[in-house]
């Protein structure tokens, strides 16, 4: 939706602040397709050399993820990097929490994947336990508006509840990918969903469009690890 159908939709609506406002950006942006960007638009958000790097790393992370390859992690971390800096300047601040912590779950995931680690064997692909599942739901479910609502009342961040909910879902699927629960898939496919209309609404064209192709990354590890999934667990039928 652009700025030009936000004042048409205003005075029917009353007095909006900028955060409502922003925030109809982001549900218009699921439901209208996006308007002609002009070259300067599109130079400036492509002008960054931290979403530039970041994307780069981002897409070559996903795919390696998807083989599940150690070298996710440390290419992630470069990923992780560049986009704290990038949400910083933008002032999506629960993204920052969500990077910070990520790159603590980065080299999490790279010690829990090593070789070493798993005496020169590979982490199998498993299902999140029903319990598991149970308790992660909940703490989405509570940690969400929480989190929504203290950066509403409290900072200047842009789509404060949008955010969190990408936050909330990210952390739960990076930290499910670095102990290769199968359902992490599930949630970034959420994740890429809600990014491409959050970062839209902020001008971050490259950045929505990485998280386009995420999306279709993200369905593709869904299939390629359930495969894996599925060959791993005949072993254990075969010796029953």
């Amino acid at each position: 939706m652009a700025a030009a159908d936000i004042r048409i939709i205003q005075p029917i609506l009353g007095h909006t602040d900028v955060k409502t406002t922003q925030g109809l950006q982001v549900a218009a942006s699921f439901a209208w397709p996006a308007q002609p960007r002009s070259r300067t638009v599109w130079s400036s958000t492509l002008n960054n050399p931290y979403e530039i790097v970041g994307t780069a790393f981002g897409l070559l992370s996903v795919w390696l993820t998807i083989r599940k390859s150690v070298w996710c992690w440390p290419t992630g971390l470069v990923n992780v990097v560049c986009f704290f800096v990038m949400f910083c300047e933008v002032k999506l601040y629960a993204e920052l929490i969500t990077y910070a912590v990520f790159f603590g779950l980065g080299l999490y995931g790279w010690w829990k994947w090593s070789p070493g680690k798993n005496a020169h064997t590979e982490l199998p692909v498993t299902r999140t336990p029903h319990r598991l599942a149970a308790v992660l739901i909940a703490l989405g479910l509570v940690w969400t508006p929480i989190q929504g609502y203290c950066l509403h009342q409290y900072t200047d961040a842009a789509l404060p509840y949008w955010d969190s909910s990408i936050t909330v879902l990210s952390l739960l699927a990076q930290w499910m990918m670095a102990r290769k629960y199968l359902e992490n898939w599930l949630l970034w496919i959420a994740v890429d969903l809600l990014g491409i209309g959050v970062y839209q609404a902020k001008g971050l064209y490259a950045t929505a469009g990485l998280y386009a192709v995420f999306l279709i990354l993200a369905t593709s590890g869904l299939v390629t690890w359930w495969r894996a999934f599925a060959v791993e667990r005949k072993p254990d039928r075969a010796s029953i």
